[in-house]
């Protein structure tokens, strides 16, 4: 049986005219243009508020520093945790930011010699999540 054969009975099973590749053409169009959107729309777990790490040091046993990155709309609340080598938490504070796009520098004071300062979150201020 050659592909000449099977022809008449693909057309048999789907019809003559093109509706089953005009059907799936626009089911594919329509899941494009939805995985579009919906990738357009997406604003992420952290809502509106983007931060990065540029940049830390630790100069000192109990001082750690960081320079970081913000991006919000209505400006942001920020914690900065520093970390020793075994990842236990050895310092904490707090930053608010203005609304934009910000670099921020700020300390953290540690009770012992941080390895790693990170920023562990950023908010909308006034946010109660």
């Amino acid at each position: 049986m050659n592909s000449a054969d099977s022809a008449p009975a693909l057309r048999k099973r789907h019809g003559n005219g093109p509706v089953f590749f005009v059907i799936a053409t626009v089911f594919a169009v329509l899941c494009a243009v939805g995985w579009g959107y919906s990738v357009m729309n997406y604003s992420g777990l952290g809502g509106g508020v983007y931060h990065q790490v540029v940049s830390y040091s630790v100069p000192s046993a109990d001082e750690a520093a960081i320079t970081y990155e913000v991006n919000s709309r209505g400006g942001a609340d920020c914690l900065i945790t520093a970390l020793d080598d075994q990842h236990v938490e050895v310092g904490q504070t707090r930053s608010s930011v203005q609304a934009g796009n910000r670099m921020v520098s700020t300390t953290v004071d540690t009770v012992r010699q941080a390895s790693t300062v990170e920023v562990a979150s950023c908010r909308e201020q006034g946010s109660q999540d």
